[in-house]
Formats: structure tokens, sequence, C-alpha cells
């Protein structure tokens, strides 16, 4: 999410309404929480405990999250494919990369099952987390294919 200073975001919280603003993606996870500049241009850190999400949205216009909450079929992009479960039963899928070295120790990132949603990214704190269960690895390393070979009694019409 590099490339611009800060990012359009929207942080719902279990008991209250939603907070609209920007985040620097490289700082924006502090140690007591999220640190949020509001519209007003207010900075504010918003404690782990209370924050469900943190969307990455490309406008404020549509705040309302994502209705698409899991994935019909198997996801196309690769990477793990991953489950959450909230602390107040809610359910939310999304798709990490494979690679496990860029992992905050806060939460997760990942990418929402719904491609039309405004949501681009969204990252969830451990502490809003019950579980967490992988339900696939999709484009697994491990299972390369092999290029298929020629049949060994086809004739070449024009080898010398």
């Amino acid at each position: 999410m590099a490339g611009s200073t800060t990012k359009k975001a929207v942080i719902r919280r279990f008991d209250r309404e939603a907070l609209t603003g920007y985040v620097n993606p490289t700082t924006y996870q502090q140690l007591t929480g999220i640190e949020l500049l509001s519209e007003d241009g207010n900075v504010a850190t918003v404690p782990y405990e209370e924050i469900k999400t943190v969307s990455f949205v490309r406008d404020f216009d549509t705040p309302e999250p994502a209705t698409r909450r899991v994935f019909n079929t198997r996801p196309k992009m690769e990477g793990l494919w991953i489950c959450f479960v909230f602390r107040d039963g809610d359910l939310l899928e999304g798709v990490m990369p494979n690679n496990l070295l860029p992992l905050e120790p806060h939460g997760f990132t990942i990418i929402p099952p719904d491609p039309y949603s405004p949501q681009q990214r969204i990252f969830i704190p451990r502490t809003a987390l019950r579980t967490v269960e992988v339900l696939g690895v999709v484009g697994s390393p491990l299972k390369k294919r092999k290029p298929k070979e020629a049949p060994r009694e086809q004739i070449g019409l024009f080898d010398e």
C-alpha cells in the first residue's frame, strides 16, 4: 500500500459508530492502538480492544461494510485462505500472502472476498478475534505442474 503518505481508512468498532479518516500505512500501528487522522485534522489513537476492523477504502462515500463476508467458491488469487471469527461471533474470510515474513505483530491484513467492494484491504487486530483458521493454500509452491512431454510414438515432420 505504499505510494502515498496517507490512506483512507474506516475504523469499525465493536460498540460504537465507525470512525473515518486517514492513516499512514507504515506507522499507523502503534503500541497502544491505531493512529487515525480524522477528516477534521485531529489525531487520535484508537485502542486495539475497541477495534473490530480497519478497512482501507477507495472513498468515504460508502462507509458500510461489505455485504459479502465469505468466498462463494475457492479464491483465485494466491495466498492463504483464512477464516476469522470475531469476539461477537461475526465471521469474515479473506486471503493473506503466503509469505509470513511481513506479518504484523498486532493483527492481520487481508484482501476481502468481494472484489467490487470499496474495501481494498482490511486490518483485523488480534484482540478482536476468537479464532483464526486456515481454510486452504491457493497456489501452493509444493504443487508445481510439470510441462507435458510430447508422446514418444509421434513422428517429427520437420526433424532432420
